[in-house]
């Protein structure tokens, strides 16, 4: 079975940013799907569950709810690994072009003074939300993303260096 792509990229070299994941021709028109990366994989901590669950929430609010974007947003939403988030946006930008309003999602984050939609009718598991500690990879996340927002690193997947064989094929040392 072929690896799907968000498994072919080298998650050693990953560092937290805003990356291009994958475009896809859904009814004649783009989605195209984010990579929001917090925490560097299989090196730091992943993200405290609860804490993810709160970010889930918060953010997918901000971004339905903002007059610009509401409309373009397909899903917000956490990634199995707890490392970060998958945003699907109709249309085809690059990160850069996402880099606001991801900024913006986060910031709502650290001016929440509840988590919305976390009630017993509202969410499958309400009482699995920890709004401090969203706080703080939310306000951790939103400095990184300022400090670097002219790094072109935080933009795009890092590529490995593998050898090529003389016949074209990629070279994997066991």
């Amino acid at each position: 079975m072929e690896l799907i792509q968000s498994f072919s990229v080298d998650h050693t070299l990953i560092i937290p940013g805003i990356f291009f994941s994958r475009k896809d021709n859904v009814g004649g028109g783009f989605v195209t799907t984010y990579d929001i990366r917090l925490r560097r994989p299989n090196t730091e901590p992943v993200i405290d569950v609860a804490a993810m669950h709160s970010l889930e929430h918060i953010i997918a609010t901000t971004l339905r709810n903002d007059a610009d974007w509401k409309d373009e947003v397909v899903y917000w939403g956490p990634m199995g690994c707890l490392t970060g988030f998958y945003l699907i946006l109709k249309g085809d930008r690059s990160p850069r072009d996402i880099y606001g309003i991801v900024l913006k999602g986060f910031r709502s984050v650290l001016d929440a003074d509840e988590v919305p939609g976390a009630t017993a009718v509202n969410c499958g598991y309400y009482r699995m939300h920890n709004l401090e500690m969203a706080k703080y990879y939310a306000k951790n996340f939103v400095k990184y993303l300022e400090e670097h927002k002219d790094d072109p690193c935080i933009y795009e997947y890092p590529r490995s260096q593998r050898p090529v064989t003389d016949d074209g094929r990629d070279f994997y040392d066991s």
